[in-house]
């Protein structure tokens, strides 16, 4: 068996999974954090938070995180997801109606994983107690994208690789910058 179809059946198995063992009392509230995320709302209200309660650390790590936010969705929607086109998980996979309310663009990668992983790991080195106070619903994101069905699991950990991407190249930014402009 090949590496592909290795990996082709784990993701079955771990959607399917996620989908059917889910209790729907979390079920609910990962739908309510997600809803809350759609549009980087949720991102938007965190850094709105940081920027009123933490002063000059918060302010940058605000704006460092929704820099990220921004790259992340970049490369997530406007590059990959055209390059990928992949289908979403089949809707006879889920026990619920959610199935139903998903986009119809390509499954890959997850976005909302790409801006929550991009914004929780840019602020995290600004502010760690705020980046830990991110990663909860950033997971819990990543979580309701695979349970509701609008990802397979590698969708959503090719947005956490994105969203780390998108973290590491705005902190490293203003560095290759004055190097640049040095040299």
């Amino acid at each position: 068996m090949g590496l592909l179809t290795v990996l082709r059946e784990t993701d079955r198995l771990l959607t399917r999974q996620t989908a059917c063992r889910t209790p729907p009392e979390l079920g609910k509230v990962l739908s309510v954090v997600e809803e809350a995320a759609e549009n980087s709302k949720l991102w938007y209200g965190a850094a709105t938070a940081m920027t009123w309660l933490g002063g000059r650390r918060g302010r940058r790590a605000a704006v460092t995180g929704l820099a990220a936010l921004a790259v992340a969705q970049l490369l997530a929607n406007g590059l990959c997801k055209q390059l990928a086109d992949r289908p979403r998980p089949p809707a006879d996979w889920f026990p619920h109606d959610e199935v139903e309310d998903r986009p119809g663009s390509s499954s890959f990668p997850s976005g909302h994983t790409a801006a929550a992983v991009a914004f929780t790991a840019a602020v995290a080195p600004a502010w760690p107690t705020a980046g830990a106070l991110c990663a909860v619903p950033a997971t819990m994101v990543a979580v309701e994208r695979v349970q509701s069905g609008a990802h397979y699991p590698t969708d959503v950990a090719g947005g956490a690789v994105i969203g780390l991407i998108g973290a590491w190249a705005v902190r490293r930014a203003p560095g290759l910058l004055l190097r640049r402009g040095t040299g």
